[in-house]
């Protein structure tokens, strides 16, 4: 059995209107998460209207305008500088709440960092994670981070090293159900791993969460003309609810992890890797408790005796 005609997605092949990348309910047997990446011409815009869903933006590349009326009527504007790309730095970050219209503006003005680019003469990439809001009995207030509050986590050591965005997990950014963060792995190392699931509601053990990886991947300086980034992702599942996917993965591909362990996603030598990741579930809690699969959980315990990859973190803690 291989599932991977059914739960990975290729870029190009998930397309709604102005999203290159559309992951919704749409699809069958998914239900709580949802992402959407637009790639934007200099000025050009993109229009969402939230419904039943909280959203997250994200800036990919360049920067964006956004602008939201939210429930209550109220509007709210604001400015996300963004970054040169996913590897450069953590970026900034707006939360849309339920009820609301959202439209992004591509911009890239004097505030974005690192680019010697004025005005709004450039392109954008910007990915809206979307999860169900229905948790709390009213919507949350339309809220702005700035990457300088984003914490910057070293994860794991040795060759399973990885730099974590912690943008929007509990305890950094408030919202109904929506647990998102981005993850970069660099070239030659493992993430999401050891192999975990979080695909049962277990008091204080573990949450069910559906779980969305949206990639992008990039070579080393040191690669010649014609290098083709690349990197591999695997998703297996229990005896009881079996799923088998195991991917080889480009820049705006995404895997969906419906359930099942997964793990590792691998960074081959040569070409550094990122995935944005988006969660959600239908438990009282929102809270990302995971389970370790049995048979490699010793590599967790194995990091205490290594150091952290010394090329992390790559885009510089905050």
């Amino acid at each position: 059995m291989n599932d991977a005609g059914r739960w990975v997605h290729p870029y190009g092949t998930a397309v709604e209107g102005d999203f290159q990348v559309s992951i919704t309910d749409a699809l069958g047997g998914w239900r709580h998460t949802r992402l959407r990446v637009a790639a934007l011409e200099p000025g050009g815009t993109v229009e969402l209207a939230t419904g039943d869903d909280e959203i997250i933006v994200v800036p990919l590349e360049g920067g964006c305008d956004v602008t939201v009326v939210d429930h209550a009527g109220e509007r709210h504007e604001v400015r996300l500088a963004g970054r040169e790309s996913v590897f450069a730095s953590p970026t900034d970050i707006a939360y849309v709440p339920p009820g609301a219209s959202l439209t992004v503006r591509a911009v890239r003005g004097d505030g974005v960092r690192g680019i010697g680019v004025r005005g709004d003469g450039a392109p954008a990439r910007v990915a809206l994670c979307g999860a169900r809001a229905a948790k709390r009995p009213a919507p949350l207030p339309f809220r702005y981070l700035a990457a300088a509050n984003v914490p910057v986590e070293l994860r794991g050591a040795g060759r399973a090293s990885r730099e974590v965005r912690n943008f929007g997990v509990p305890g950094v950014l408030d919202a109904d159900s929506i647990i998102a963060c981005e993850v970069i792995t660099p070239a030659g190392n493992w993430s999401s791993y050891p192999p975990h699931k979080h695909d049962e509601e277990r008091d204080g053990v573990e949450t069910e969460l559906e779980e969305i990886y949206y990639f992008e991947v990039r070579a080393d300086d040191g690669a010649p003309p014609g290098a083709d980034p690349v990197g591999y992702q695997r998703v297996y599942g229990t005896a009881e609810r079996p799923i088998d996917v195991l991917a080889e993965v480009r820049s705006g591909d995404v895997v969906l992890v419906p359930h099942g362990w997964h793990g590792p996603a691998m960074a081959p030598p040569g070409y550094d890797l990122y995935y944005l990741n988006v969660m959600a579930g239908p438990g009282p809690i929102r809270a990302w408790l995971i389970c370790d699969d049995p048979a490699h959980r010793w590599v967790r315990d194995s990091w205490s005796g290594q150091d952290a990859d010394p090329r992390l973190p790559m885009g510089g803690a905050r």
